[in-house]
């Protein structure tokens, strides 16, 4: 059975997306929680104007990220720790630490799952910190960890 997907399903498709599905799965699975219609003229025409919409929107947030990203490069974030007198931390600063210091100190406001560490900064100094804004915009921002 063909369906034009409503919303975006794993292993499945994107919205707008018009999918060869098997009739139970469509009829128990998708077509009831709304994630799917049968496929129709009418159908069709929504799935294109639904695939228009999400080009559009993927537009707008990918230059949203690209305009962040561009104020955010320039900028060094410091975040304060408790550390000993070598400068090695007592804790560790993680991403959700350098979102809430950027936020503090800049007002803007990062996931602190864009901030990318291979592991948690556990020593007192300047630190070189991956960005992932979008899939497609990514930076570097120095992460400067001040011993309190």
């Amino acid at each position: 059975m063909k369906v034009v997907l409503r919303a975006d399903v794993d292993g499945l498709g994107r919205r707008g997306d018009v999918c060869e599905v098997a009739d139970g799965y469509a009829r128990n699975y998708l077509v009831p929680r709304g994630l799917a219609l049968k496929s129709s003229a009418g159908a069709a025409s929504q799935a294109v104007a639904m695939r228009r919409a999400a080009v559009a929107r993927a537009a707008v947030v990918y230059q949203d990220a690209a305009e962040l990203a561009e104020r955010l490069a320039a900028k060094v974030i410091a975040v304060s720790a408790k550390a000993a007198a070598g400068g090695h931390l007592y804790g560790s600063v993680g991403p959700a630490d350098i979102a809430a210091a950027l936020q503090a100190q800049s007002g803007i406001e990062v996931d602190r799952r864009s901030f990318v560490l291979d592991s948690p900064i556990k020593d007192a100094g300047t630190h070189s910190v991956t960005c992932r804004l979008h899939p497609e915009v990514e930076l570097t921002v120095t992460v400067e960890v001040v011993p309190d």
